[in-house]
Formats: C-alpha cells, sequence, structure tokens
C-alpha cells in the first residue's frame, strides 16, 4: 500500500478522538475509535460522522457542460431538478464502469462527488472528453463530512435550520456554525443521513459542533464498509472497476430511460445488448453458511472446482449477526435461492443467493420529487 501522499483537513481531529489510521486512498485515514462493530450499531442506531474529505468534489460548468455531461454519463440529466442529486457512472467505451459517482444540478453547474482513490484520473478522463468552453474546477479546499443514521437528521436540524424538509437526494445551501455549507440528504450506508460541503478552514469546528450532539459519534472507516455491504452498495476498485459493465454489476436503474433509448453515451451498444439478452454474469448478495466470513478475492466454484467467478466483498454483518458477501456468479447462477460453492484459503464454503440489501434501506424519501 503507497505512502500517503497528503494531510485530510481533519487529521490532527481524528488523532485527538483516539482514531487508529491507516493508508487510504493517497491518505492517512481513521479506520475506527471505539470498534468497528460498535461503531457499526451507534450508526444504524443513532447517527454516525464520517470523514469522507478524501473524495473528489467537482464543478462542472459553461454552456456545453449538460450535453458534454450526458456524452460521458448514462444519465437523463436534462430533466434533472434544481438541488436534485443523481447516482451515475463515468463509463468507457466497453461500458466498463471507470467510476461511479453523484452528479447535482446547482443552479448554473453541475456538482459531482467522485471517488477519492480515482479521483485524479476521473478528472483527465472529463478534461479530455467534455467539449471546448466546459469548465472543470476540482475543489481542493472543500471538505466533506458524512452524518448518518436515524437520529442523523435530530442532530443536524439543530445547527441547520430547515435541513430536515430535505428529501432523499436532495440538497441545498445552509447556515450552519457561522458559514454556509452545502448540504444533501444523501449518504452510502442505507440509513437515513446527510452529506455536508464545507470549506476545510471551517470543518474541524463542524466536527466538533456535531459531535456536542448527543446522538453523534465519530465513526471510522472499518464500519463505513460493513454499512455499505449490509445495504448491498457496490465499492469501486473492489465490486466495480473497468473489467464490470452496469448490467453485470446490477446497476441498470443508473441508465435513464430516454438515454436506453437513444444512446450517446460510451458503452451503449454493448449496454442495450444485455439489457436484453443478459449478462454473462451478475453481481449477488450471498449468504454464507456457518460463522466464518469469506473475504473479498475468494473463489466461486463449479462442481468440479473451477474458478466460475469471484466474491468482491465480504464480511460479518452485525446487524444480522451471520456472514455475508458479494460475488459475480454465472447467469444461471444469479437467481435468490440459487447455492453456490466458495473457495477460500483451501477451505470450501456454501452459501446461497439471497436479495440486496441484506438490511433494509431507510432513506427518507419525504418531499422528494423525481
Amino acid at each position: 500500500m503507497s505512502e500517503p501522499q497528503d494531510i485530510l483537513p481533519l487529521d490532527s481531529w481524528h488523532r485527538a478522538q483516539g482514531a487508529r489510521m491507516v493508508p487510504f486512498a493517497g491518505y492517512s485515514m481513521p479506520i475506527q475509535y471505539e470498534g468497528i462493530i460498535a461503531e457499526h450499531r451507534w450508526t444504524r442506531e443513532s447517527a454516525g460522522l464520517f470523514d469522507v474529505s478524501h473524495m473528489g468534489q467537482l464543478i462542472i460548468a459553461g454552456a456545453g457542460a449538460e450535453k458534454g455531461l450526458e456524452s460521458l454519463l448514462p444519465a437523463d440529466l436534462a430533466i434533472l431538478k434544481e438541488g436534485r442529486l443523481r447516482y451515475s457512472l463515468l463509463l468507457s467505451e466497453d461500458a466498463g464502469i471507470i467510476d461511479d459517482l453523484m452528479v447535482t444540478r446547482r443552479g448554473d453547474h453541475f456538482y459531482m462527488v467522485v471517488n477519492g482513490a480515482t479521483k485524479m484520473g476521473d478528472i483527465e478522463h472529463l478534461q479530455a472528453k467534455l467539449p471546448t468552453g466546459v469548465v472543470l474546477d476540482h475543489m481542493k479546499e472543500q471538505a466533506l463530512l458524512a452524518l448518518q443514521g436515524p437520529q442523523a437528521v435530530d442532530a443536524l436540524a439543530r445547527l441547520a435550520s430547515g435541513v430536515a424538509e430535505l428529501g432523499f437526494m436532495q440538497g441545498g445551501a445552509f447556515d450552519i456554525g457561522g458559514g454556509t455549507a452545502w448540504i444533501s440528504r444523501s449518504g452510502y450506508t442505507g440509513e437515513d443521513g446527510f452529506e455536508i460541503s464545507v470549506p476545510s478552514s471551517r470543518v474541524a469546528a463542524l466536527a466538533e459542533l456535531l459531535l456536542e450532539q448527543p446522538e453523534v459519534k465519530p465513526i471510522g472507516l472499518g464500519a463505513r464498509d460493513s454499512l455499505r455491504l449490509e445495504a448491498g452498495l457496490p465499492l469501486y476498485g473492489h465490486d466495480l472497476d473497468q473489467t464490470t459493465t452496469p448490467v453485470e454489476a446490477d446497476l441498470g436503474f443508473a441508465i435513464s430511460k430516454r438515454r436506453r433509448g437513444e444512446g450517446g453515451f460510451p458503452g451503449w451498444f454493448r449496454i442495450t445488448r444485455e439489457l436484453e439478452q443478459g449478462a454473462i454474469r451478475r453481481r449477488v448478495g450471498l449468504a454464507v453458511e456457518g460463522r466464518q466470513p469469506v473475504r473479498e478475492g475468494a473463489m466461486v466454484v463449479d462442481d468440479e472446482g473451477s474458478e466460475v467467478g469471484k466474491v468482491t466483498s465480504g464480511g460479518f454483518s452485525p446487524m444480522l449477526e451471520a456472514p455475508i458477501a458479494m460475488a459475480y456468479v454465472p447467469a444461471a447462477s444469479a437467481e435468490p435461492g440459487a447455492t453456490v460453492t466458495l473457495a477460500q484459503r483451501g477451505k470450501i464454503f456454501q452459501a446461497k443467493v439471497v436479495p440486496m440489501p441484506f438490511v433494509p434501506h431507510r432513506y427518507q424519501r419525504k418531499g422528494a420529487a423525481a
């Protein structure tokens, strides 16, 4: 693993909270504070504060921004209303996933959040492909926090008047902690919650303010990973990469209806074929027998022991108290109820394909229009 290349704005704050730091996406980041299972359960029951400042925050502006982005993403941005977010995909010509991301219409520009480990490559790709006159600004001076859990709205509403009126996948500018922040009702845990973009110069004070709320505790990368796994949400570089297509990854919902019909984005021909005929493999959820979790890299094997698929995420679910995993399996084994055999370090495991999410999503859709 490479040495940290940069220091995030909350580095010293994490250490003061007793975080155990690890290298991640070119930074030193907190993996846990008091323990992964305790932090996981706290987020599911109350409100967890995550530092996601390693993510790339981009502004894409100019007269051709909408059409330029539609030439690279399968989203229907023409119908995206002010302050609304969309989950989308940056695609290669052969339909491989370069990155998964969130895009928001904000006034005269689009605001995009991309993965931390891929952000520099994403920026190069966007700059090379967007039309002349479209400007991309990498918001290096912005930090990003995520407040997730059923009591997140109670804690945040005390500090940002009106934030409770946001619906899922909706954002706006709010006064908080003596300044303005962009807050969206979104996140990657399956819980109700918010993401808060704030200048780096103010993020430590805001983190302190949030931590003063009785519902809130700081949460590390370890619980962030187990939470998104329970929520059935793929992680780029593990469950998604340039060898996987949106249909294989069970992300067909990210291909907007209009775009399916008219195309005009990379990989459209292959995606159309896979939507009509089916992909040869699919990302599925697995309930693993026994108590021992299987990890990323475990093989899916056939009756002869030959590899036919691979586990891309796996672990022990604190809420289900059982091992769960995500894997790519042949289409013939992708229906719920199918049994598959897994091989890991010379051991054999039996698993059953189950619907995802493993733990129900609890997004707050109140007031959220299309």
